[in-house]
């Protein structure tokens, strides 16, 4: 059997750093080697050495019933069989579509992509071309995919890192409404995680969500939510439902492809009707709409009710009981961030223990169904360990 050092060592010399994504990356946790993941079942995650850990990072967020689940497995399946990718319209694609737009309340017409990144940078592009204006307004800490333009002070791992890479935008800080009201003239929109969820969990402050919808309106300016994390996690229609603040566009990923490359951008249809082959601005993708992403998408999304939420939220105030006593512990439905002095060491602990969080505090730990009440206890009593 590879061992996990082997192939660390082997991708070293064929992949830059080791990883496909910085963030899988365990050098800000002082450790070398990633985790190189062989299945995962439920809640927990195994590698290719055989440990077996608690996973409360899921793929960074996708997976809202957990790994390997057999609804979604099986429908990929069936999809696979008839067929990988065909590069023209499928029936899914319009169910999928029908579901997102029933879901998220700002949302009349939606496109499917591959990626949160191309999600967000068409979403930008759009508005530009629908206000005929290139400035842009984004927050501090805030995370759009790699696109160019919203690197610059970027959280994620950027701000892991690091690394000072350049950007457009006018970068403010999150809730500050004075900042935004001073950059947001003459901006084809204001960009934002309506729950920053890559500088850690971040609420949006009350009022401030209103005051962003505010400032829009008053300026000229479209107002976009980035709903790649809080979409279907922090309620079905994400957080626009939540705090029933409604942007003019919407940026999806994750749970919406349930756990393949899927992700969508949305909005009122005014806008939305401006894309090609509709309208003048171009947007295009191979595997856009790739039917076994969208089989995934169907899978989960049509599973998720009420009762799903109000699952997830009981585990969330359980958790929250228990790990607010050892750091600041921001909380919004499903997604979770305990904020520590010396988060490395404490990450370092639970791996240590088989509990798996985000190799950077600048992310957030993600619940799902398939974490019990036995999995929230584990954690809290191994945190509870490490301040003993």
């Amino acid at each position: 059997m590879t061992t996990a050092t082997e192939l660390y060592a082997r991708a070293l010399g064929l992949i830059p750093g080791g990883v496909n994504s910085p963030v899988r990356a365990m050098k800000a946790m002082g450790l070398g080697a990633p985790i190189f993941a062989a299945r995962g079942d439920g809640a927990y995650l195994e590698d290719v050495d055989g440990h077996r850990y608690l996973d409360w990072v899921l793929s960074w967020g996708p997976l809202i019933f957990g790994h390997a689940d057999p609804e979604t497995v099986e429908a990929v399946v069936a999809a696979a069989r008839r067929g990988t990718t065909f590069g023209t319209a499928t029936e899914a694609e319009v169910e999928l579509a029908a579901e997102i737009v029933d879901a998220v309340p700002s949302v009349e017409m939606v496109r499917l992509v591959s990626s949160g990144t191309e999600a967000a940078m068409t979403a930008l592009r759009l508005a530009r071309a629908a206000t005929g204006r290139e400035p842009f307004v984004r927050f501090r800490g805030g995370y759009h995919g790699h696109a160019d333009p919203f690197l610059s002070e970027a959280g994620s791992g950027v701000r892991t890192l690091g690394i000072e890479a350049g950007g457009e935008g006018r970068v403010v800080d999150f809730n500050d409404l004075d900042g935004v009201e001073r950059a947001i003239d003459g901006a084809a929109c204001v960009f934002v995680e309506p729950v920053a969820g890559n500088m850690g969990v971040v609420p949006p402050a009350p009022g401030f969500l209103e005051g962003l919808r505010r400032l829009c309106d008053e300026s000229g300016a479209l107002l976009v939510f980035d709903e790649v994390i809080t979409g279907f996690r922090v309620a079905r229609g994400g957080a626009q439902e939540r705090y029933r603040v409604l942007p003019d566009l919407t940026v999806l990923g994750k749970i919406v492809g349930g756990g393949l490359p899927l992700a969508a951008f949305g909005g009122r249809a005014d806008l939305m009707e401006r894309l090609a082959p509709a309208g003048d601005v171009y947007q295009a993708g191979t595997l856009s709409g790739n039917p076994l992403a969208t089989a995934a998408g169907l899978s989960v999304v049509r599973r998720l009710t009420s009762d799903v939420y109000d699952e997830l939220e009981r585990k969330g105030e359980r958790l929250d009981r228990g790990l607010t006593p050892f750091g600041r512990f921001e909380r919004v439905g499903a997604m979770a961030t305990l904020f520590v002095d010396d988060y490395p060491a404490l990450f370092r602990h639970l791996l240590e223990r088989g509990i798996y969080l985000a190799p950077s505090q600048n992310e957030a730990m993600f619940l799902s169904t398939a974490h019990g009440d036995e999995e929230i206890d584990r954690t809290i009593q191994a945190v509870g360990d490490f301040f003993a």
